[in-house]
């Protein structure tokens, strides 16, 4: 009988080969393809060792070099015997090998590649927005932009889910589709989410993304270069700004007050202008209509074409959001990126752009080469969430939620913590604070964690020589109403302290 050969069986092989002329005998380079497989993992500790006569065979060893391998490795404390068990890796590595683990690399495997000197790009340089790992753990989550499970209407999400897995839908969404989207979804975006902004555009001006983040990207990578000026709200979001300044030096700060990004003379030159307009990421001014309709002007005065990411136009408290400059764009100058992502889930990554045909011509055949279709599974999902209405009405529930959240935590505020200047929003999901001369924010984060509060600091968002810091973001979309006021006392302690500190 033939015997059938394992992952491990296969795998072995191969890594011995890796260590051949790195030890003195066989004996000695098994010994090191064993440790190298503890220390990176391929062996975790309490994990039988292959038999000595399956490595044996394997291998094309005798049993008399495998066992004395086995046996010099039990007396570091590598591995230890079991009777008629065989042999295991340690239970207490983390004190014997911990520090080998560097050496094991430089000493038994070769030369690294110096990719220092080889990348043409350093995205891993760039100041990022960092949120902790371990937010949902703490009692006063003050974060942006997450995942709210009290919230999410699960079985409405389960039902869309279920018919997606009958056999009609199936057939639909698991071939590749090449480069295609998802007609259902299409449909959807094209006759119910587009025209709620006002927006009336072809089904070839549309294309699916994953989120807004990569349309940015891919807007970047077809249009912008070298040379290429584009202008960037000062405070912004930084993930869009990171995606520009990889293709150009040329990023010009542009000033936000109270309305949002300021039209004016300051945006001549720009052939690019990023926008967001509904809620400016991270103040959360709505941008007025009459501004609106100024940017507008000068983009057709000056030419440039602006690329409006309409961030959380759905939550809206009024309940009448501003129309978004798309629908007010009479001369193709204006670039539409939407996203469900922001209110249904934000691990889901479902976005869209919208923009001529033309252009989304060239989006489309980019993203082929980047990964082909957005998974046509999950937009099928969504577009059935949002055929039902299960989206409009999750929308509504959120907006319910949004709004007390934000009132309780404004009153929080100016109960106790009066010094703080706190932006006036129309909606959105977060607040936009002054703490004033002299508080750095991202202190203040560092002290508040420790008390189990997260917030964001505030200077992430700026660009230039002078970066303020003494402004930070408070997210109410992931916090119990019921924890706001607490979580809003631990603030005000940890400030009293930062200024009794600076003296």
């Amino acid at each position: 009988m033939t015997r059938r050969h394992t992952t491990s069986d296969l795998m072995w092989p191969r890594l011995f080969r890796r260590f051949e002329g790195q030890a003195s005998n066989l004996q000695g380079q098994l010994r090191d393809m064993l440790v190298h497989s503890v220390l990176e993992g391929f062996l975790s500790p309490g994990e039988a060792l292959p038999s000595s006569r399956s490595l044996a065979a394997s291998l094309q060893l005798s049993r008399t070099t495998v066992t004395l391998a086995l046996q010099a490795l039990a007396d570091k404390g590598l591995i230890v015997g079991r009777a008629r068990s065989g042999y295991f890796v340690s239970e207490n590595l983390q004190a014997t090998f911990l520090g080998a683990r560097q050496r094991a690399r430089s000493e038994l495997l070769p030369t690294p590649v110096s990719w220092a000197s080889r990348l043409t790009l350093r995205p891993s340089a760039q100041r990022n927005i960092s949120k902790p790992a371990d937010w949902q753990q703490q009692p006063y989550p003050f974060i942006y932009g997450q995942f709210d499970a009290t919230l999410f209407p699960s079985a409405d999400w389960r039902e869309c889910v279920l018919e997606s897995l009958q056999g009609r839908a199936v057939k639909r969404w698991a071939p590749d589709h090449i480069d295609r989207d998802d007609e259902s979804l299409l449909d959807q975006i094209h006759r119910r989410l587009l025209p709620a902004r006002g927006i009336w555009v072809g089904r070839d001006e549309i294309l699916v993304t994953t989120g807004a983040q990569q349309a940015t990207f891919m807007l970047a990578t077809l249009l912008v270069g070298s040379s290429t000026q584009v202008g960037f709200e000062n405070p912004g979001y930084p993930d869009a700004r990171n995606n520009f300044l990889l293709r150009t030096k040329h990023v010009k700060l542009l000033r936000v007050d109270e309305d949002g990004l300021i039209a004016g003379s300051a945006l001549r030159g720009c052939h690019y202008v990023y926008v967001t307009p509904s809620h400016q990421c991270p103040t959360t001014v709505t941008m007025p209509l009459q501004r609106r309709l100024e940017l507008l002007a000068c983009a057709d005065r000056d030419d440039f074409i602006v690329i409006e990411d309409d961030h959380e136009s759905e939550l809206n408290f009024s309940g009448h959001p501003t129309p978004a400059l798309k629908s007010l764009d009479t001369r193709s100058r204006v670039i539409y990126l939407g996203s469900l992502s922001k209110t249904l889930a934000h691990g889901l990554r479902l976005g869209y752009v919208v923009a001529p045909a033309e252009l989304i011509r060239e989006l489309r055949a980019l993203r082929r080469l980047v990964m082909r279709h957005v998974p046509t599974n999950n937009q099928q999902v969504a577009a059935s969430f949002i055929a039902h209405g299960h989206h409009e009405a999750f929308v509504r529930r959120l907006n319910l939620a949004y709004r007390e959240r934000a009132q309780t935590l404004v009153s929080a505020l100016a109960r106790h913590a009066p010094k703080l200047q706190v932006v006036a929003a129309r909606g959105g999901s977060a607040l936009w604070l002054n703490a004033g001369t002299g508080i750095d924010s991202r202190e203040l984060s560092e002290r508040l964690y420790a008390r189990g509060v997260v917030i964001e600091p505030g200077d992430v968002f700026f660009a230039g020589a002078r970066i303020p810091k003494q402004f930070m973001r408070i997210g109410y979309s992931s916090i119990p109403v019921e924890r706001i006021d607490a979580g809003v006392r631990e603030i005000t302690r940890a400030l009293s302290q930062t200024r009794i500190d600076g003296g």
